[in-house]
């Protein structure tokens, strides 16, 4: 049977976009991890990417620890091309986990400048470090006043605890 294709909006909304709504899975996370992890000096995006800020106008992206759980174990990642260009909201890569495919958004407009190769080989990164080691790609801004549209962590927090 095919895998199926979903996006992470879809992945996380069907478990109520909410941490809370995880049921089981969820409550075996809290108590097996703790709390899932959100760092304070990232953005977040509605549909479940973090953004980090970089010089000249670039931000390194990446999937959540949220969404990342709701994905559960990710088996390939479809690495954007760099060079690529990608416009805030629309989909530019995919996830496959052992339960779906899901799209990933860009969280802003731009180029993408440099991508995480290391992901071809460990796919699992996104799961084990997904605001390290899993990042997805550097993107160079065309549009940065399209980062004031993403949450800060508290905004995000609230977001994904309902």
């Amino acid at each position: 049977m095919p895998t199926p294709v979903v996006s992470l909006r879809s992945t996380c909304a069907g478990f109520g976009n909410s941490y809370a709504d995880l049921g089981d899975r969820g409550a075996r996370h809290w108590l097996t991890s703790g709390p899932m992890e959100l760092p304070e000096d990232l953005l977040y995006s509605k549909d479940h990417e973090w953004v980090r800020a970089e010089p000249g106008d670039r931000i390194r992206i990446g999937v959540t620890d949220y969404a990342q759980d709701a994905l559960g174990d990710v088996v390939y990642v479809q690495i954007p091309s760099a060079g690529a260009t990608v416009k805030a909201g629309e989909s530019f890569s995919e996830v496959e986990s052992t339960k779906s495919v899901s799209d990933i958004y860009a969280p802003a407009s731009g180029t993408v400048a440099e991508v995480n190769d290391a992901l071809s080989g460990q796919p699992e990164l996104i799961n084990s470090d997904p605001y390290g080691d899993g990042w997805l790609c550097v993107i160079a801004l065309t549009a940065p006043d399209e980062l004031d549209e993403l949450l800060d962590a508290a905004a995000y927090r609230a977001l994904i605890e309902g």
